[in-house]
């Protein structure tokens, strides 16, 4: 079209400015961009958040600065009342259905902390809307906050699904079945085999929506014919929340539904992208060989002939998504999870699929239980944390009949089940394990009904997890499962 001939070398000039893929991009309600504020997406410390922290704190700034725009000011022109003001509307004021807690507060606090602050030094503004007050730190030394900073912020609001309650929710709401537990026939689900590997992932390895969802083909343990119950596999470093690589575990069943979605559904949606040239145009690294035995490197070559290598852990999630391996029927992405063009699926589209498979549960399930099943992707990780500490401490605790002493010199040897979990969710701090994933089930000494409801010695059986589990979620807020959601209709 003659009229684009214009942005022919347009990717060349966002680079020159330092516009990169997934900087934020914003227009103002009469359709205008600013300069400043753009350079403070792509030319500030901005840039270097993580992925899902810039979408978020992007969602907070559109927010105050519709707050402003109706108030007939500029983002650059806000002042201290126009803070405490929207602080009022955003948490308390009854003329906002939608108001939100503390911790909500806090975090686009935090963005608004960033931006003007950022304006302020480099000159754009004279005064920063934020104030700040001087408190006393965890050292003793006094450290500035924010005054509007929330006191009564909960850090997580934390919910659970025992393994039956996902399992129903799964097929429900991804697989496509009806309140009966049967394939509805006629249903006509999208990638149903890729969602449900997807989720079965997070719910037995415990990995986070952005280090599950970045993937590649290569970093997916394979079955073996004697492999034993769980595979191990490795997040690289640059898709973890600490910025260091772990190893993650996943069950011989998800690593068996991750299979065949490669070998199916993939694998159809793959030579359809190839047939219809989808690949051809793309900035594509194509990788032609892997060395390196401790530090696996991928060598590849461009689309303009440069060649280069990755360190495999140190592959971003947009490098991930431009790397390539020539297949039988031409290039194919390394990236696991496609969409249904067979080009890589976004980390933060798989919000929507968990969203549309609530929905479904809702629609399918209202008639038969009270409170249908409902997940996302973060609760399929607590979830995760709360299967696995059951089941540590049966191994410590029943399984191995030990004495008390032995079971005490067992634990200062091999560590606590509260560790071992610490470590398989990547957790700094054991804090984060047990005040915030896990604190109403430790209310509950697990031991002690451990050792009311699991008898001592032999494997732990479905049944015997199943009736732990229906105890835990009677008495526990927060937990689903089915039993106590069953109503009569």
């Amino acid at each position: 079209m003659p009229v684009l001939a214009w942005w022919k070398d347009l990717a060349a000039r966002e680079d020159r400015v330092g516009i990169h893929p997934g900087d934020p991009i914003l227009l103002s309600p009469d359709y205008r961009i600013d300069e400043v504020l753009s350079r403070y997406f792509c030319r500030s410390s901005f840039a270097r958040l993580a992925p899902e922290t810039k979408r978020n704190y992007t969602d907070d700034y559109c927010l105050f600065f519709d707050f402003l725009w109706g108030r007939g000011k500029w983002w650059s022109e806000a002042s201290a009342d126009d803070l405490w003001d929207f602080e009022d509307w955003r948490t308390r004021s009854l003329r906002n259905p939608r108001r939100v807690g503390g911790a909500r507060w806090n975090r686009g606090l935090a963005a608004l902390v960033r931006l003007y602050a950022w304006a302020v030094q480099r000159e754009f503004m004279l005064v920063n809307p934020v104030l700040m007050r001087s408190v006393v730190g965890r050292t003793g030394d006094p450290v500035l906050v924010p005054a509007a900073r929330a006191k009564n912020a909960r850090t997580s609001e934390v919910r659970w699904l025992t393994p039956r309650a996902f399992r129903r929710w799964v097929d429900v709401g991804l697989r496509g079945f009806g309140a009966d537990g049967l394939p509805t026939a006629g249903w006509s689900g999208r990638l149903a085999d890729r969602n449900a590997a997807f989720a079965d992932l997070l719910f037995s390895s415990g990995v986070r929506l952005t280090e599950g969802a970045s993937l590649l083909t290569v970093e997916v343990p394979r079955l073996q014919l004697e492999g034993g119950r769980y595979y191990t596999g490795c997040l690289a470093r640059a898709v973890t929340k600490s910025k260091r690589a772990r190893t993650f575990y996943a069950s011989s069943v998800v690593v068996g539904e991750i299979e065949g979605y490669v070998e199916s559904s993939r694998a159809r949606v793959v030579r359809r992208a190839q047939a219809s040239g989808r690949y051809d145009g793309l900035p594509m690294r194509l990788v032609t060989h892997e060395t390196g035995r401790h530090r696996r490197q991928l060598r590849w070559r461009g689309r303009d002939g440069v060649v280069g290598r990755t360190v495999l852990t140190d592959a971003t999630v947009e490098e991930r998504m431009c790397l390539f391996v020539e297949g039988r029927g031409g290039p194919e992405p390394l990236w696991l999870w496609l969409n249904e063009s067979g080009l890589p699926f976004r980390p933060a589209s798989w919000e929507g699929v968990f969203r549309t498979a609530n929905e479904r549960c809702e629609l399918v399930l209202a008639p038969l239980l009270s409170q249908p099943p409902f997940c996302t992707p973060h609760m399929a990780r607590h979830s995760f944390a709360l299967v696995m500490l059951v089941v540590l401490n049966h191994v410590m605790d029943r399984r191995m009949g030990l004495t008390p002493e032995e079971r005490r010199d067992f634990r200062l040897l091999y560590g606590d089940p509260w560790r071992m979990v610490q470590d398989l969710l990547g957790h700094a701090q054991l804090e984060s394990t047990k005040h915030i994933y896990l604190a109403p089930v430790a209310d509950l000494q697990l031991r002690s009904l451990l050792a009311d409801y699991v008898p001592a010695g032999g494997p732990v059986s479905e049944e015997e997890l199943a009736t732990l589990f229906t105890r835990l979620a009677r008495e526990s807020e927060g937990i689903q499962d089915l039993d106590k959601q069953l109503v009569a209709r």
